[in-house]
């Protein structure tokens, strides 16, 4: 490290907390939602099940191993990790995609991340209060973003609450693990299931709003989360949908898993610490997720209407949506602005551990003060979160998502189960996972870990490319011009970050060769 000195996690609860809140975030409470709504609600929980017992939890103790073993060499990205788990002269460019992928992910997550601080404050100024339909909502949106003219007429206020949030990350990076990430963490972890609470409690006792319309309520809501309707299991998109929810949601195959882990003393605990943080995870998804955008939008506008929102996209459901439901409720404004304080909160914890791997990669291998560090990555996020904004309506955030936020995940995460399981070896990966383990890991995993998680990944990153990937790849129903341009510039932006971290890369590992070639000369 730049300082000499590398941090460690002050304290067990704040470790689980800090990757907890890596994993939680906006995909718990507005991805998962509608994700289950447009996959056939209970349906959608079976093969999101099994997904989460073949291929979360096994990758899951498999990225903390790494991350552990790693960080005993000083060391916190999967560059490193990489190349000493594979003597080969490529490991360590595939352990690029570990920084690079969070890296571009975060430059769009900190944008739509400022979008719910906004609303938080517009909830409870009453900035929208005379706004009472999904379409006025939407207008009020998209000029929030500058798409259009209408309550907003200029983009300054989104570009305001962009930088106050930049900032809140940048603040809590400068202050490292301990001060900083591990602080945020106990902070804004238990307020975000404080609000998760209230919020469901508030939804469970809504009953029927309209009695013109009795199947509208919040029981039919949660009978369409939870009672499965067995023919849609048939549908092999049902299982694509869920497995990638699982990815999304457990933040596997982004790079940020190993680097929190690599500030983990030598023997400490991952087997139960890695299963607390995917429980704690999954408690927020389901069980508060579940239980308040899905059940409190059928209450107000019944199954079909929610499954109509849902295929708006997440958007729809916790920007649009969401605010006019809060609007015709008692003390709508409190609820609707703790609503998006919960978003928020689930948000930057997740934000910060998107900027982490950029963040270690230029302290372990760059050698660069843990400030410098952040400055950089700070910079970085200002200057590419200005194309973000300001090529938003022209398909720039889209095309990011899908190369770095679901092709780029899916494809690292079969890399990292391939290195583990087959190169570095089952037999010392098991090692690893079991080392220090407060329980008995269930000796299925070893061979679930070997052949079903790698199988599942190569499954699904080719199914995810044969149905989605050649249509992006040419652009396919992407005619006007503008947009054109705008997606061949967030691949040109994709591409220069890439090189440039793949450059660092080859320059650090040549120095550091070099100055060990120097050391057993001299000892010599």
């Amino acid at each position: 490290m730049g300082n000499g000195q590398r941090e460690y996690w002050q304290s067990r609860i704040g470790l689980i907390l800090a990757v907890a809140g890596n994993a939680i975030g906006l995909g718990n409470f507005l991805r998962f939602p509608v994700q289950a709504a447009k996959n056939g609600g209970g349906a959608f929980m079976i093969p999101y099940f099994v997904a989460l017992l073949l291929l979360g939890i096994p990758l899951m103790w498999a990225e903390w191993a790494m991350g552990r073993y790693s960080g005993q060499h000083g060391h916190g990205t999967l560059p490193d990790t990489f190349h000493r788990m594979w003597k080969h002269p490529a490991a360590k460019y595939f352990g690029v995609l570990g920084v690079f992928l969070p890296l571009a992910i975060v430059i769009y997550y900190t944008y739509i991340e400022s979008w719910t601080l906004a609303y938080s404050w517009f909830a409870a100024t009453g900035k929208y209060a005379g706004i009472t339909t999904r379409e006025g909502m939407g207008g009020f949106l998209k000029s929030f973003q500058g798409l259009e003219q209408g309550v907003f007429t200029s983009i300054a206020a989104a570009y305001a609450f962009f930088v106050i949030t930049l900032g809140l990350n940048v603040w809590v990076l400068y202050r490292g693990i301990t001060g900083g990430i591990e602080k945020l963490a106990k902070i804004a972890m238990p307020l975000l299931f404080v609000f998760a609470i209230v919020l469901v409690v508030r939804v469970l006792t809504l009953g029927t709003p309209d009695p013109a319309y009795p199947d509208r309520n919040v029981v039919n809501g949660l009978g369409f989360i939870w009672n499965p309707d067995f023919s849609k299991l048939g549908d092999v998109g049902v299982w694509l949908a869920a497995a990638g929810q699982i990815f999304f949601t457990l933040s596997l195959g982004a790079g940020m898993i190993p680097t929190y882990a690599s500030y983990m003393k030598k023997d400490q605990d991952i087997a139960v610490n890695a299963l607390a943080t995917s429980t704690t995870n999954e408690f927020a998804e389901v069980i508060l997720g579940g239980t308040i955008a899905i059940p409190v939008a059928c209450a107000f506008f019944g199954v079909a209407g929610t499954i109509a929102i849902a295929q708006g996209g997440a958007f729809d459901l916790g920007f649009q949506s969401m605010p006019v439901i809060f609007g015709k409720i008692p003390l709508g404004a409190f609820f609707g602005s703790i609503w998006f304080l919960l978003l928020f909160f689930a948000g930057i914890t997740s934000s910060v551990a998107l900027a982490s791997p950029a963040v270690a990669f230029l302290e372990d291998e760059m050698k660069l003060s843990k400030k410098a560090a952040v400055s950089v990555v700070g910079a970085v996020l200002f200057v590419c979160g200005n194309m973000v904004i300001f090529f938003l309506g022209f398909g720039f955030l889209d095309e990011m998502d899908f190369w770095v936020g679901t092709f780029g995940i899916a494809f690292l995460g079969l890399v990292e189960a391939i290195i583990f399981a087959w190169i570095f070896g089952m037999i010392k990966g098991w090692e690893e996972i079991t080392r220090g383990a407060e329980m008995k890991v269930p000796r299925v995993f070893y061979f679930i870990l070997k052949y079903v998680t790698p199988l599942y990944l190569f499954v699904l990153l080719v199914t995810w490319a044969v149905k989605e990937g050649v249509g992006v790849l040419i652009m396919k129903g992407v005619e006007k011009p503008a947009e054109i341009y705008a997606r061949w510039g967030a691949r040109g932006l994709m591409v220069l970050l890439l090189v440039s971290i793949c450059v660092m890369t080859w320059w650090a590992f040549k120095k550091r060769a070099s100055d060990e070639g120097r050391g057993t000369k001299d000892d010599g």
